[in-house]
């Protein structure tokens, strides 16, 4: 079997679904692996969830996942007022698995707030609204998936912003005191009562061998996860015991039953919010589409 062109998202709840892969690994933002892999520059990546929901060509490395089944940390939005309050929300542009989880969220409790991505308004079902987006976030379109120039902006504004990945965790432990942090998985678990699906591994339908190439990517997972403390010793940059409960106690990294009965809620919530291009798969037709896309 020829070395496959992977990609993988470069946050620290992938660590354990990559560490130890003996081949070369491109790292890169979702958002980012998504188009790349769509273009067919990568035969299988991590990337967020949503990628599969809106185009379901792809076969899921089943029993794999990043997910959460309450707190995840991770996915926040960082706000200073009360959350029926806040006026606005800038996007992440990095995850749209995380975007539209927000979107659903806030559909759901009955909140509308603007959401601001790209450098533009977009109210929560997605229809656009003239005008530019202030200049304190730092978001301008076309740029890459925001950093720390953008998340150190938020401390200068009242609004409030998406955060994920790394970023958000950055952002958590430095300015704790400051904000109140609204976690998406905790809303999403009170909400559903199931664990939601951040990102899969992906395989582009063409690729041999996907079967093999899945039973590899799952022996590291459970090879990385018998020996987390290693894992967690080899890190440069997040404290370790906060690795530890991130890994144990936020994150979740199966792809069973129950995650995908929430990766399910979700396409159906995706579908009546009109958030897929061309309407998407009906409920049946989703169903049956999960089931023999997995291998």
């Amino acid at each position: 079997m020829e070395s496959p062109r992977i990609g993988c998202v470069k946050y620290l709840n992938a660590r354990p679904l990559i560490r130890g892969w003996p081949g070369a690994v491109d790292f890169d933002h979702p958002s980012a692996l998504c188009q790349r892999l769509a273009a067919g520059e990568l035969d299988i990546a991590l990337v967020s969830s949503f990628e599969f929901l809106r185009n379901p060509i792809y076969r899921i490395v089943d029993d794999v996942s990043i997910s959460s089944d309450g707190p995840v940390y991770s996915v926040v939005v960082a706000h200073r007022v009360e959350m029926s309050e806040i006026k606005e929300i800038e996007l992440d542009p990095a995850s749209e698995s995380s975007v539209n989880l927000l979107r659903c969220l806030l559909a759901e409790i009955g909140l509308n707030p603007w959401l601001i991505s790209n450098g533009e308004f977009r109210k929560s079902a997605q229809r656009d609204v003239p005008g530019s987006a202030p200049k304190a976030f730092g978001a301008v379109a076309g740029s890459p998936p925001q950093d720390e120039f953008a998340v150190a902006n938020l401390s200068a504004t009242p609004n409030a912003r998406l955060l994920i990945g790394d970023q958000a965790i950055r952002f958590r432990q430095r300015h704790a005191g400051e904000f109140s942090f609204w976690d998406l998985g905790e809303q999403w678990n009170k909400l559903v009562d199931l664990p939601f699906v951040y990102a899969l591994w992906l395989i582009r339908p063409e690729v041999r061998d996907s079967e093999s190439l899945a039973e590899r990517l799952r022996k590291l997972r459970n090879e990385n996860l018998a020996d987390i403390d290693k894992l967690v010793a080899e890190e440069e940059e997040f404290d370790h015991d906060f690795c530890r409960r991130y890994y144990r106690e936020n994150l979740r990294f199966s792809f069973g039953k129950e995650e995908k009965q929430g990766l399910t809620e979700f396409h159906k919530r995706c579908l009546n919010l009109q958030l897929f291009p061309g309407g998407g798969l009906g409920f049946g037709a989703w169903d049956l589409e999960l089931a023999s896309r997995c291998v």
